[in-house]
């Protein structure tokens, strides 16, 4: 079934994507929480204007994307966590995390759009993927570093 998403949903596509997926998947949890519509000829035609008619808006919406990750580009990050002997962070280091360093930093970035591959749970370095918008994303290298070692290095 085709279908118009009319929000970014997670592995499947971004706003106003024309996408295929299963019956089920579209009737039972996409069209009726509203994130997505039914891809009817007459809807299809409605979602080519308003596509037209927003080009402009898009177009800024990228650029503006572009602007935050260049100013991006050159962050790199330390985080510090409460390990253990064996080098074993209590817990582990999530895309909070990385968003509050950012925001220290000066950087207003949203936590949902910080993407974070494995699960950091051991003391290193790693790279998150900032993705800014559906053509525009940056990597940011953080290194993870223990309290003590942080405390005597002071």
């Amino acid at each position: 079934m085709k279908i118009i998403l009319k929000e970014d949903v997670a592995n499947l596509g971004y706003k106003d994507d024309v996408v295929e997926v299963k019956n089920g998947y579209g009737r039972n949890f996409l069209i009726p929480t509203g994130k997505a519509v039914l891809a009817t000829t007459s809807a299809l035609k409605v979602h080519a204007e308003n596509l037209r008619q927003r080009a402009h808006k898009i177009a800024k919406i990228k650029a503006d994307a572009e602007a935050v990750a260049e100013s991006l580009k050159d962050v790199a990050l330390t985080i510090t966590a409460k390990v253990s002997e064996t080098g074993t962070i209590f817990g582990s280091v999530s895309n909070i995390q990385i968003a509050e360093a950012l925001e220290k930093m000066g950087h207003n970035i949203d936590r949902k759009i910080i993407v974070v591959k494995d699960a950091v749970k051991q003391v290193g370095q790693y790279t998150a993927t900032v993705k800014l918008h559906k053509e525009v994303s940056v990597d940011i290298p953080f290194e993870v570093v223990a309290e003590a070692a942080e405390a005597k290095a002071e």
